[in-house]
């Protein structure tokens, strides 16, 4: 299976714009989606050594199985902070 060539096109410009591990994560997820003969077809696509397509798979085979529950960290909710601003409290100059 080969994907369109404006989809090709959309996966090398995200490919492009990760690096090292991320890369090869993503290559892995892709060759993992198209089954067999996926792995030689996304090296190619990335321009990648197929080892390194295998070595994204066997990273995500030892990725953890549950995630944290909390990934940002505690403090002002994105809404106070959209609506507050660091220059509220200050004095206008014309006061």
């Amino acid at each position: 299976m080969r994907y369109p060539s404006a989809v090709e096109h959309q996966m090398q410009n995200f490919f492009s714009s990760l690096y090292g591990k991320y890369r090869r994560r993503y290559a892995a997820v892709e060759a993992a989606k198209l089954g067999h003969g996926g792995q030689e077809y996304i090296a190619q696509l990335f321009a990648l050594d197929p080892k390194t397509v295998r070595r994204g798979l066997d990273e995500l085979d030892r990725l953890p199985d549950e995630h944290p529950q909390r990934v940002r960290k505690k403090g002002v909710d994105a809404g106070a902070a959209a609506t507050s601003s660091p220059t509220s409290n200050r004095p206008s100059a014309t006061s």
